[in-house]
């Protein structure tokens, strides 16, 4: 008798209000450190629109490919069934405190890089410091899920 085991991705969507920066480093990060056991998604309560192109760019840097990435709303996965949802800023937080599909919320509010102000230098300093302090969190929670 043979028995067969089926690895079934847990499905992991990480918003925030945008879905133009942070959510997008934790779905890319996810994806890069543990993709053959995660689905990794992301979306905004209310979408920007666009992915910013430092995002892109920090990511880059970090061997994480966003360039295929688009901004989607979380209405785009109403009624799917989530394993996890996590909210990355406040804002979220706030305007999806239930997302009826998600089996259970985590929530880690991290500064918002696409606010940062002052010269190119300077707002590449604050998108790359969000990029590790998400990364940071990531390799937590997959150390946790193990």
């Amino acid at each position: 008798m043979r028995i067969c085991f089926f690895a079934v991705k847990l499905r992991v969507l990480f918003l925030c209000t945008g879905n133009s920066c942070r959510s997008h480093m934790g779905e890319g990060w996810l994806r890069h450190l543990a993709g053959d056991r995660y689905e990794s998604l992301s979306a905004g309560a209310k979408p920007a629109g666009y992915v910013h192109p430092l995002a892109i760019r920090v990511m880059a840097e970090a061997g994480v490919d966003l360039t295929g990435h688009r901004s989607k709303s979380i209405d785009e996965f109403a009624g799917q069934p989530l394993d996890v949802l996590v909210t990355v800023c406040d804002n979220a937080r706030e305007s999806c405190p239930v997302f009826a599909g998600a089996n259970r919320t985590i929530h880690h509010s991290f500064a918002d890089p696409a606010h940062a102000t002052g010269s190119e230098t300077e707002q590449l300093a604050v998108f790359r410091r969000v990029r590790d302090e998400i990364r940071a969190w990531v390799e937590e929670f997959i150390r946790g899920q193990a």
